[in-house]
């Protein structure tokens, strides 16, 4: 009887093990993004569920991902800015990042040099942690000129070679490669003509996913 009592509970209790052990191994298998930007990355002027974060999110679970993008875009933000706050917003739990700042350094006007510098100490402190990384460029406009225009641009593939990590060269490239110019801004731009709107995300987020999933995978 006693026997017979003791069997129940060891099965009861392996299987209450093994409930548990399938539920932390499935739990460990998602993959944490981090994806640190500004206003792009945030999702200014669209309700949440439109930005660029879940609308990546939700596309990377349809190419059969486990993953959970983690929103750290902070309209306004510069490279100096992300540097400055990626101490405190990566966690233990963050296995991949994306880094997407540099938009509004070159729209005002700051040196591309400390832009680099900048943006080197981002990659250095994730390198640091050993968490695989895809930096998005950023395309200058010739408002300061020419130079300033190649140099800024310039900064990104330095950098992705100095750091040997992955490049997405435009963060805007699916809008930028959607039709003229006067169409894109008509059809994917919000009204101030700098942040996409839904349908812009949609196309921005077609063109990156394959270098997310290639990075995830």
């Amino acid at each position: 009887m006693i026997s017979a009592a003791y069997g129940v509970l060891a099965r009861g209790l392996k299987g209450l093990f093994l409930t548990v052990f399938m539920a932390c191994a499935a739990q460990a298998e998602t993959t944490t993004i981090l994806a640190l930007g500004d206003s792009l990355t945030a999702g200014y002027g669209l309700p949440q569920a439109e930005g660029f974060v879940p609308q990546l999110e939700t596309a990377l679970t349809e190419q059969g991902l486990d993953v959970q993008v983690v929103n750290a875009g902070v309209s306004g933000d510069t490279s100096a800015g992300g540097a400055a706050r990626l101490g405190w917003i990566l966690t233990d739990d963050i296995d991949v990042a994306m880094v997407a700042l540099g938009g509004n350094d070159m729209l005002r006007g700051i040196s591309p040099e400390e832009t680099q510098r900048n943006l080197a100490a981002i990659l250095t402190e994730l390198q640091d942690k050993g968490i695989p990384t895809l930096l998005i460029g950023v395309l200058a406009s010739s408002n300061f000129g020419e130079g300033y225009r190649a140099d800024f641009q310039q900064v990104f593939p330095d950098l992705a070679q100095e750091f040997s990590v992955d490049l997405f060269p435009n963060f805007l490239d699916g809008i930028a490669t959607a039709g003229t110019f006067a169409d894109a801004r008509r059809l994917y731009l919000q009204a101030d003509g700098l942040h996409p709107n839904q349908q812009g995300v949609a196309l921005i987020v077609d063109k990156i996913v394959p270098s997310v999933v290639s990075l995830v995978r």
